[in-house]
């Protein structure tokens, strides 16, 4: 668990705490209304953290289908690999998932990375290398 996550589970931890907290000062129709509000507020919540990643696998799904038609466009004849943060995995979690690593078959040491806002708008943010740096003599 990242600390993004942790961090929102008990911010929503604790608003629900303050909502049962105040569901025990009332009575008759008041208190059933906050225990209502609590509920639906965890039921939601729970939800959103179960739904979320598959969220940004549909997400990332259709951006990698308009970077492909991006690199189709601007380098015809190219061959390139795309690569994905795999965001469920603990140790990838705190990568920026809709970072999009595209390696081509012409430059294999290095992998340029792009930004799909929409399928007007691909920005290439940073390119990394995997060579040492060592100049050859």
């Amino acid at each position: 668990m990242v600390p993004r996550e942790l961090l929102e589970m008990i911010v929503v931890g604790s608003v629900v705490g303050v909502i049962l907290f105040v569901c025990l000062l009332c009575q008759g129709k008041w208190r059933k209304n906050f225990l209502m509000i609590a509920v639906t507020i965890s039921v939601g919540s729970s939800l959103l953290f179960f739904v979320r990643p598959y969220y940004i696998d549909v997400q990332i799904e259709r951006k990698v289908g308009q970077l492909e038609a991006y690199l189709e466009e601007h380098y015809p004849g190219e061959a390139w690999e795309i690569q994905t943060v795999p965001h469920r995995v603990n140790e990838h979690k705190h990568l920026n998932p809709y970072l999009i690593g595209v390696v081509f078959e012409t430059e294999p040491d290095v992998t340029y990375h792009y930004l799909v806002k929409d399928k007007h708008t691909i920005v290439q943010s940073v390119y990394s290398s995997n060579t040492s740096g060592d100049v050859d003599k």
